[in-house]
């Protein structure tokens, strides 16, 4: 398999998911920005959408969006127990905050990233952020992880594109469980090796 990523954004989470599973995965870097790869291949090519992840699968094929990536990854090494069975409420849990982070806190900083956005738009965008913050420092009152005691996919989802406050000056302190939370997913060695793979912490001395 191989992941098409940029550092830093959404495809950290499947990174995060693949390190975690023990599964081997090829990187390849992709400037958005040129619209080219690390190897020189044109990206549109390999994803039409343009943006990242992409993970090119052993059955053939290129298989995007987060979300499914990392169910897919999850899916190759159920020995991981990254993700509850399937038919299992523990399951249908785990698509609900799937879908909380993917259109209310992923999509929600799709206003911050855009440049030509009037600064009024991205008040907004920070005070909804605000009140998504806010749900998920109640919901992680009582519990390590987003599903309870157990890391899974979700967890790989949200501490990457909740880690982009860092990118748009947000300041978490008011949500004391979300920002030990975000510390304690931030310091699994896998977490950190996909980082530092990244290019976005320093190797370890």
């Amino acid at each position: 398999m191989k992941l098409y990523y940029a550092p830093g954004a959404c495809s950290l989470a499947p990174h995060i998911v693949a390190r975690e599973a023990g599964l081997a995965l090829e990187l390849e870097k992709v400037d958005l920005g040129s619209g080219k790869t690390e190897k020189g291949a044109t990206f549109a090519e390999i994803n039409p959408k343009g943006y990242v992840p992409a993970l090119a699968v052993d059955e053939g094929g290129v298989l995007t969006e987060a979300s499914a990536i990392v169910q897919y990854l999850a899916d190759k090494a159920p020995q991981a127990r990254l993700a509850p069975a399937r038919g299992t409420i523990e399951h249908y849990r785990l698509l609900e905050w799937l879908g909380f982070i993917s259109t209310e806190i992923h999509k929600g900083f799709g206003p911050l990233w855009n440049p030509k956005m009037p600064e009024a738009a991205k008040d907004l965008a920070k005070a909804t952020l605000g009140k998504r913050f806010a749900y998920l420092d109640q919901q992680l009152a009582q519990r390590q992880f987003l599903l309870g005691e157990r890391f899974s996919i979700a967890d790989a989802y949200l501490f990457t594109v909740a880690n982009w406050t860092n990118f748009h000056a947000i300041d978490i302190t008011p949500h004391a469980n979300l920002k030990a939370y975000l510390a304690r997913v931030g310091a699994r060695p896998k977490v950190r090796e996909a980082m530092v793979a990244e290019g976005l912490l320093k190797q370890a001395a």
